[in-house]
């Protein structure tokens, strides 16, 4: 990806999204633009307007912290958005971020028998693990069977944002399917800006940009995101709607990869549809927690 054009983007995206309102400044009348000016910016991060042009034509590098987070103050850059804006920076000056080497891409190997056996000791909640390229790496029994959709019957490893644009039964399977969009390309964006050298990445927007107008949309909005926590929306074909509470962790022992546990409010209707879905699936396949298929 190239850093320099990341960087012009987000600068102007962000900038666009702030109303001179929201500033503090005047806005005058006969404004072209819908955000703020360059020179807007420039004096509310206290900075010479050429400096700001210079940033935002993308020749970040070796701009200082100082500077970073005076730009990040002027355009109500949000905690996610500054990181990504640092790790911008960071990348157009070499240096690795996220503690993470540069990535080959590859395919994904089997888990680790101890996180295998820590999802299988996770059963009353949804548990599964997935990369930063939203492959979907292993589960316990009950998320093999709630993420049965997007598992489907085999072959390569099933991966959560080819689902979400390349699927049509995603929009069943999301009921607020836009949101999930939304979200799901914000994430690949900060991981974008955490890894720019991730060639695995790199394919998989490429493959989603080449096939779905709607991802090509997103992805141009430059918006990122993290995950954290939160309530979702499903509608799964065995026991239909759930709302479920989500946790993400990370899993330090693998950079770049998460533990998402799902879990029902106590005594809700979720709660009870849960508890069918994992009748079913110790009926339909009493096996253990098993990897994706590789």
């Amino acid at each position: 990806m190239d850093n320099r054009a990341e960087v012009r983007e987000f600068l102007m995206t962000r900038r666009g999204k702030v109303t001179p309102e929201a500033a503090g400044v005047v806005g005058g009348s006969n404004r072209r633009v819908p955000g703020l000016r360059r020179s807007e910016v420039a004096a509310l991060a206290g900075v010479s307007v050429e400096y700001y042009a210079k940033l935002e034509r993308g020749a970040i590098g070796g701009a200082s912290a100082s500077v970073l987070d005076a730009v990040a103050g002027a355009l109500h850059l949000d905690d996610t958005e500054r990181a990504h804006l640092f790790d911008l920076a960071r990348a157009a000056d070499g240096v690795p971020t996220s503690g993470r080497s540069r990535r080959r891409s590859t395919r994904p190997g089997a888990p680790r028998a101890s996180l295998e056996w820590t999802l299988a000791a996770l059963t009353d909640g949804v548990a599964f693990v997935r990369d930063q390229h939203q492959d979907l790496l292993a589960t316990n029994a009950l998320g093999r069977a709630f993420y049965s959709p997007v598992i489907g019957d085999g072959g390569r490893t099933p991966n959560l944002a080819r689902f979400q644009f390349l699927d049509p039964a995603a929009h069943d399977f999301y009921p607020d399917w836009d949101l999930f969009a939304e979200m799901c390309v914000a994430i690949m964006r900060a991981e974008a800006g955490r890894d720019p050298h991730d060639k695995g990445l790199q394919d998989l927007v490429g493959e989603l940009s080449t096939r779905s107008e709607v991802f090509r949309r997103l992805w141009a909005a430059h918006d990122v995101r993290t995950h954290g926590s939160g309530t979702k929306r499903f509608r799964h074909p065995v026991v239909g709607e759930l709302t479920l509470a989500y946790e993400e962790l990370a899993i330090t022992a693998e950079p770049g990869q998460i533990l998402m546990v799902y879990t029902a409010e106590p005594g809700s209707p979720s709660a009870v549809r849960l508890n069918l879905l994992a009748s079913w699936a110790a009926e339909a396949d009493p096996a253990s927690t098993a990897p994706m298929e590789q």
